[in-house]
């Protein structure tokens, strides 16, 4: 028997359901973002703060707590709280801008995302809200007061939590259709004792009748209500019409999506009832900033429960097309709510390998959660918003500056997965690349969908640049959409049993104009080694790698060259694919093959020069700088740009090689005419385990040389993963002078003492997921290779030899245990956060930050990035289910298996039978 969520996959796939049309999809923070920014200096953050932003309407999308809409966000919901004390109705997560936060921008809230299935029939998320009043000035001022070299203010530092004075708010939505929604709000008081909570589920139009005045305005009007019931009827025309019921005769109150002006600027706001009405009515008693008249565009039902402590309260509530249902908000609601619950149970046990322990079917549950509530709609139509800055992009006198100017013709508007919804609520190229691979584990079509977005005419520029994100989207991101594409079409096909092949043409084809760009714009020299900028690594280099170098010169990348030779590689595969189907694409595979050939050749040609990304005497990558007078050093820099020459790895099968021979005349070709480059590379003639043919940038000797280095815990390998920079670094700082200029690079494990960036990046010491998955596959791909006539040492000095197999499985295991309880009960993700890591209440509640301490394993950074780090969730499935010998004997095939697979009527997790909820309670 399929699982139900299977069906509904199904169904949204061929059209017959429109499952996923309500979804999780607002932000949790639109102040503060480039889009709301009409400042004359681009300064976003001081433009519209978190203090306007309850007054202020926004233009270009909205933002709640625990929060929902359609797919182009015109009717919202979401819920808003009152302690009875706070100087603020909660209607949005609260957060120091970049400047206010001594390591940049920084929420202080305590969420966490606890289901989801990718239809959104069930989710769950739990809000912490305090019972005293929430320490606004206090975070900032701390924050402000302390240096880069402190650890963050954090609000659990401010105590409010010790005597758990605290309500646990669960927000939990089921669909009865797909267009039915129930919604229960359940507040549990952690307390000793009764306290009062003012909850406010809020249902509101986003403001788009400012800017198109030909539309007919939308309406909220109280309906017909019973003593079972009231209800808030909504009209918009383009949705049609919606109906929220709210269980019992509760108060409803009714303002505008409209600014008010009078408190942002002391004049007349357009509406006498503003957008802050709610505030004012609730936490001020002023019963004249709603409409008594019950109409409005903003409106929401007013429940104010006492709830004694260790008790709870709970609201129902159901958005639905039907104006009128039994029972008030139906009577079978809680039912139904369980049976979704349920039927998440039954989804993600086909995707727990079977045996697993409950750590991992929590962390695995989580982290996918996450990653789906961190869908948003995204709008962003830049001619508007450049024409609304005074930038006309066709007129003669074009102002340069303006940001993103160059993107003009971009129109996004779109549900996007989002790095995290509020410390990065706009979408990152690679980034997103790195969501696909772990999004394709529950939603291979939403995956695919997202590909599709990056290369599509309304993102991909005219000149082939894939957009990097909303503060500058002409920034260089690496270019990792090609291996994410084939990544996804090859899940796809494993569980379909045919690949997308218009898909894959598809992409192929935008991705060839985006290779263009890459070869005609980043290869300064034309000799086949790269340049690209931060390259998302931020402040790992010497220099600020995005801006012009000090005495000019430029910087020739290792990092840039790995990741353009791993494109060659990502191209060529996909053309093979392509070549059974069409055989004009073979053509292309022997161009994407000689170009790989010629780069990786370029990164280490025979003998010993300076100006060369190899340096043999050290065994390591560097990057190259060249100085105007064109002399060229290298910068002996330990860092992760160093390893990513590992992840140039591609394996031909033996049947691969013989069904188009015309490939290995064209590597032995190469390597008769061109000796000087094929010196150091790893031979293709040189067959592998079952006939494979391996292209890597790395030959076997420098491989070791390389792997002896990074799994040295002395320097790149730590308890929790590869750490970006060498820990050697820590007692010997590397040092660069320039002119009588000392520029200087330490190993820091946890957050950067450096302001580059905002002060909020870090790569020069902690552990990032994206490459150290990157690295693992890499070495899987090795295995297929090598198999065990390769073994190293690991850890260095250890005296224990494995094969790269056990090599990968061994940094898979370190990763996962940051999140797993250790023999003393602590996860170390938590840190030395008592709270966390020992009240029951809070120990299972996980939270996947942006990077993790290199030492000890701390969450440092975005506080919510499921989006790469939940690439944890595909580690743990991967080695809980995939032996050696099937990785030999399998090939590629093994790697893959992450699929739903169908479910039976029992499902089983660990070894046991599932019940009802037992996942979604963990």
């Amino acid at each position: 028997m399929t699982a139900p969520e299977h069906v509904r996959l199904n169904e949204c796939r061929d059209g017959l359901k429109p499952w996923k049309k309500w979804g999780p999809y607002l932000s949790e923070r639109q102040w503060g973002t480039v889009r709301e920014d009409y400042s004359p200096n681009g300064d976003a953050w001081n433009y519209f703060t978190h203090d306007q932003a309850r007054s202020k309407a926004y233009r270009w999308g909205e933002d709640g707590i625990a929060g929902i809409s359609d797919g182009k966000q015109l009717l919202c919901f979401a819920l808003a709280l009152w302690n009875g004390v706070d100087p603020i109705l909660k209607e949005r997560l609260f957060g120091l801008t970049n400047s206010e936060g001594n390591h940049g921008e920084d929420c202080k809230e305590y969420y966490f995302y606890l289901d989801s299935t990718p239809t959104h029939s069930y989710m769950k998320m739990l809000y912490k809200y305090p019972q005293t009043a929430y320490p606004y000035e206090d975070l900032v001022e701390k924050n402000r007061e302390r240096t880069r070299l402190e650890p963050e203010y954090e609000l659990i530092d401010t105590g409010l939590f010790d005597k758990d004075k605290y309500f646990d708010v669960f927000v939990e939505y089921a669909k009865a259709d797909a267009e039915d929604i129930l919604v229960r709000i359940t507040a549990e008081n952690r307390g000793p004792d009764a306290a009062t909570l003012h909850l406010l589920p809020t249902l509101w139009f986003r403001n788009v009748w400012e800017r198109d005045k030909a539309m007919a305005k939308p309406e909220l009007r109280r309906g017909k209500g019973t003593s079972k019931e009231s209800v808030v009827a909504a009209r918009h025309e383009a949705l049609g019409q919606f109906f929220l019921h709210c269980e019992g005769d509760v108060p409803l109150l009714f303002t505008d999506n409209e600014s008010n002006e009078k408190r942002l600027s002391g004049k007349e706001s357009v509406s006498p009832f503003v957008k802050d009405g709610f505030h004012e009515y609730v936490v001020h008693g002023n019963k004249g900033a709603v409409n008594p008249a019950g109409f409005g565009t903003k409106a929401a039902a007013h429940y104010q429960v006492k709830v004694d402590g260790g008790k709870n309260a709970v609201v129902r509530l159901r958005l639905s097309r039907a104006e009128k249902i039994a029972g008030g908000v139906g009577k079978d609601f809680d039912a139904i709510v369980d049976t979704r619950m349920k039927e998440s149970d039954e989804f993600y046990a086909t995707l727990v390998p079977r045996g697993s322990c409950d750590e991992d079917c929590i962390i695995m549950r989580q982290a996918l959660s996450g990653m789906l509530w961190s869908k948003q709609f995204y709008y962003f139509d830049l001619d508007l918003w450049l024409r609304e800055h005074g930038y006309n992009a066709t007129g003669s006198k074009r102002n340069q500056t303006m940001r993103n100017a160059p993107w003009f013709h971009m129109l996004n508007e779109d549900v996007i997965s989002m790095p995290d919804k509020w410390e990065y609520p706009w979408y990152a190229a690679w980034d997103l690349a790195f969501h696909t691979v772990a999004l394709a584990m529950v939603d291979v079509d939403f995956a695919k969908s997202q590909l599709e977005l990056m290369v599509s005419e309304t993102y991909l520029h005219p000149n082939g640049q894939l957009p990097a994100y909303e503060w500058n989207f002409g920034d260089v991101n690496p270019p990792v959409h090609a291996w994410a594409t084939l990544y996804v079409y090859l899940t796809e096909k494993s569980i379909r049993k045919e690949g997308d092949l218009e898909f894959l043409k598809n992409c192929f084809r935008k991705l060839l104009l985006n290779f263009t760009w890459w070869v005609n714009r980043k290869d300064r020299s034309g000799h086949n080694v790269f340049e690209g900028g931060f390259l998302g690594l931020d402040n790992i280099g010497v220099f600020d790698r995005s801006a012009t170098l000090p005495d000019g010169g430029y910087l020739e990348q290792a990092d840039g060259t790995a990741w353009m030779a791993m494109y060659c590689q990502s191209m060529l595969s996909i053309a093979l694919e392509l070549v059974a189907h069409d055989p004009s694409y073979e053509d292309i595979a022997d161009k994407f093959l000689e170009h790989f050939l010629w780069i990786a050749g370029a990164m280490d040609p025979a003998g010993k020069n300076e100006n060369e990304l190899w340096d043999e005497d050290d065994g390591f990558f560097y990057d190259v700088l060249y100085m105007p007078d064109g002399s060229a050093c290298r910068l002996r820099l330990k860092s992760m740009v160093g390893l990513l020459p590992i992840c140039a790895i591609t394996i031909i099968p033996e049947e691969l090689i013989a069904k188009y021979p015309r490939l290995m005349r064209r590597v032995e070709k190469f390597f008769e005419r061109r000796p000087e480059l094929a010196a150091n590379l790893h031979d293709p003639k040189v067959p592998g385990e079952r006939g494979r043919v391996l292209l890597s940038v790395l030959n076997r000797d420098n491989l070791a040389r390389v792997l002896t280095r990074m799994l040295d815990e002395n320097q790149f390998l730590g308890e929790y993963g590869i750490r970006s920079i060498s820990k050697e670094h820590k007692d010997k700082p590397y040092v660069f002078d320039m002119n009588g200029t000392e520029y200087r690079v330490q190993y820091e494990p946890a957050e950067s003492s450096t302001g580059l960036f905002g002060g909020n990046s870090n790569w020069r010491g902690p552990v990032w997921m994206p490459v150290n998955a990157l690295i693992g596959r890499a070495l899987l791909l090795l295995f297929q290779y090598y198999g065990d006539s390769f073994k190293i040492e690991c850890p260095t000095g250890s005296g224990v030899q494995k094969n790269l197999f056990e090599v990968a499985k061994e940094i898979g295991e370190r990763l996962a245990n940051t999140f797993r309880r250790n023999d003393e009960g602590r996860r170390p993700v938590f840190g030395d956060t008592e709270k966390f890591q020992t009240d029951p209440y809070w120990r299972d509640h996980l939270l996947f930050y942006e990077y993790f301490h290199g030492d000890n394993g701390a969450g440092i950074g975005a506080s919510h990035q499921t989006g790469w780090t939940g690439l944890v969730a595909r580690f743990i499935q991967l080695f809980n289910s995939v032996s050696a010998e099937e990785v030999l004997s399998e090939g590629t095939s093994s790697l893959l298996r992450s699929q739903p697979v169908a479910a039976t009527t029992e499902v089983h997790v660990a070894g046991e039978t599932v019940e009802a909820g037992v996942l979604s309670k963990a």
